[in-house]
């Protein structure tokens, strides 16, 4: 099947064959209804994974809401206050430690028991521990 443009003479009233100017000439491609199939199927797969980007994205963004939530700050304050055995020191400590994400985190996922000696072994270690 050939592709090539074909000229249709919508003026042939005449028969002449003559070209007097006002004859009007139209190309037709034979493949141009599948060409805009063709385009059609190409935006509908566009939008497709445009859709599909978009759903990722929002399953994306509730996991690290998720994650946020799991390691909020308010979530740190409420295991450290059901903890025994803090003194008021560690206490404020603390409050200042959960200021970083990493640290809230390294709380929140260390077993109940080693909580407490986590917290003390890094308010040992802190800079400021030698003016206490």
């Amino acid at each position: 099947m050939s592709t090539d443009p074909v000229l249709v003479d919508e003026d042939a009233s005449s028969g002449s064959g003559e070209d007097d100017g006002h004859s009007k000439h139209q190309t037709v491609t034979p493949n141009s209804g599948r060409r805009k199939r063709n385009r059609k199927a190409t935006g509908d797969a566009i939008v497709d994974a445009m859709l599909e980007i978009a759903a990722a994205s929002k399953m994306r963004a509730a996991a690290i809401m998720r994650n946020e939530e799991r390691f909020a700050i308010s979530k740190c304050i409420k295991v450290l206050d059901e903890m025994q055995g803090v003194d008021q020191s560690i206490y404020f400590f603390a409050l200042d430690l959960f200021d970083n994400p990493n640290a809230r985190e390294i709380f929140i996922s260390l077993k109940s028991e080693r909580r407490l000696t986590w917290l003390q072994c890094k308010f040992n270690t802190s800079p400021n521990a030698a003016n206490r």
